[in-house]
């Protein structure tokens, strides 16, 4: 009798004791000061344009999970890529540098003879995820890397960039559901193993993005989240695979209008449902008051859909605004106010410095920022010190074009016509965004001075980028070295 009563309170003891452990645990993630360490999480949507979503003027349907965020947080209604396709503003975006610096400047191709295809990011370069994770950080890359082929070299895998965790692909897009990449193999890993795997992609990121929380909330994260949507191909969950390794690529394209709107929204709300759960999970684990999320696009819309406002004119691809300007929202409970609205000029370049700023690590000395603290915007509300913004957009076809921000002023350079890669037959426009927004009204005849001081101020910084610029194989004026 008295040893079943020995053994009956032994096992109340260790009941007892596994859930004081669990809810410590628990407690360990929710009461983490908020601003001692705090998570960070980057949401990156692709080929979203700036009313994608429908705090940002979708006019076709509702996004209410990425809704509630911007409500809960902080709109920039003035937000910028620093690209205007994939690969450059992922470079950007990871080095909190102009990508011209790591020798970036156009997608980094599919064909193995195009002269974009051997390039990726090198090693000397310095990432937000390499800096935190130096810091103590857990670091996660789930999605598109889009930053260099493997088969190239190890060099440009994203866990020699700092990333513990990176499942996803690493080519420009994948099929959503055979995930076979726009280099016609299969694309998906898990870390360095290929591994085939059923699901459709944006559940497969929203599924792992939430594995990886889990399993470090007891420790500073920062989580960076890469959807493939709404990248071609088109494809909603249900519908069949269009690339393959055999056959390659049938693309398709919707019959008419309203079919096409049902695709768009069919990829866009798995996307609303990943950011639903991770604000739900953040917010049951007590995580989301030391928990900074930010999302936005990685460039403006692509011809598939319709996601692009009419307020600003072109797309992807395009240095006019609507080629770079992209929804983006902020959102931290108890530290980003509320329902605002910020206005003041933003670059994706300011991510890096903005996470860094948060998790209180200095900026290396040897390669500085071109990017800057939004923390004044975040915080407080205020703004940033007056700067010029840059693009410099190289295309598939090796067609160059250029741009510039200053105050109200916009000077666009395009060369028509020009030999791939060059800058040869210049063409100025100047516009004045706080009385033309859509860029309809050029100005250079009637401004010629502030025409050419923007012009050799244009000049200059992408002389000065390509000073220091890390060198990278193939390219459209030496092809093959």
């Amino acid at each position: 009798m008295r040893k079943r009563n020995f053994s009956f309170q032994t096992g109340f003891a260790m009941i007892a004791f596994i859930c004081l452990f669990c809810l410590q645990v628990t407690l360990k993630a929710a009461t983490r000061q908020p601003g001692d360490r705090p998570n960070l999480i980057v949401i990156m949507v692709d080929d979203m344009g700036y009313a994608g979503v429908s705090c940002f003027g979708n006019p076709y349907f509702k996004t209410p999970q990425i809704d509630r965020l911007a409500d809960e947080g902080m709109k920039f209604s003035d937000f910028h890529s620093s690209g205007t396709v994939c690969s450059p503003t992922r470079a950007g975006l990871l080095t909190g540098r102009y990508q011209q610096r790591a020798g970036i400047e156009a997608v980094i191709h599919p064909v193995s003879d195009h002269p974009e295809h051997r390039k990726g990011l090198r090693k000397v370069e310095n990432t937000f995820a390499e800096l935190l994770q130096s810091a103590g950080y857990r670091t996660g890359l789930i999605g598109k890397w889009h930053q260099g082929y493997p088969h190239n070299t190890a060099e440009f895998h994203p866990d020699n960039h700092g990333f513990d965790t990176f499942i996803g692909y690493h080519s420009g897009n994948i099929d959503f559901i055979s995930h076979v990449g726009d280099h016609v193999k299969h694309d998906w890993w898990h870390g360095r193993t290929e591994t085939r795997e059923i699901g459709y992609s944006t559940h497969l990121i929203n599924q792992y993005a939430l594995q990886f929380i889990k399993e470090n909330s007891e420790m500073p994260f920062c989580l960076y989240v890469a959807h493939e949507a709404i990248h071609n191909p088109v494809q909603v969950p249900g519908d069949p695979v269009r690339r393959s390794e055999a056959e390659g690529w049938k693309r398709w394209k919707p019959a008419n209008k309203a079919e096409r709107i049902e695709k768009y929204k069919g990829m866009t709300l798995p996307i609303d449902a990943g950011v639903g759960q991770i604000h739900k999970l953040l917010a049951e684990s007590g995580l989301d008051k030391n928990t900074f999320v930010l999302f936005f696009s990685d460039n403006g819309p692509a011809r598939d859909f319709p996601s692009g406002s009419p307020k600003w004119r072109g797309g992807k691809g395009s240095v006019y605004e609507g080629g770079h300007r992209v929804p983006a929202i902020a959102w931290w409970p108890g530290r980003i106010k509320p329902q605002t609205v910020s206005d003041v000029p933003a670059i994706s370049i300011d991510v890096m410095p903005t996470l860094l700023a948060i998790a209180k690590i200095e900026v290396p000395r040897d390669r500085p920022l071109d990017g800057v603290d939004l923390s004044p915007v975040l915080f407080q509300q205020q703004t940033v010190a007056t700067r010029p913004l840059y693009w410099a957009s190289l295309s598939n076809n090796g067609n160059r074009s250029e741009a510039m921000r200053q105050g109200p002023w916009k000077l666009v350079v395009l060369h028509p016509r020009a030999k791939p890669g060059t800058f040869e037959k210049e063409k100025i426009e100047l516009y004045r965004l706080d009385q033309d927004p859509g860029e309809k009204q050029e100005l250079s005849k009637q401004e010629p001075q502030q025409a050419a001081a923007m012009l050799k101020q244009l000049k200059n910084w992408y002389q000065e980028t390509q000073s220091t610029a890390t060198l990278q194989p193939g390219g459209w004026l030496s092809k093959g070295k």
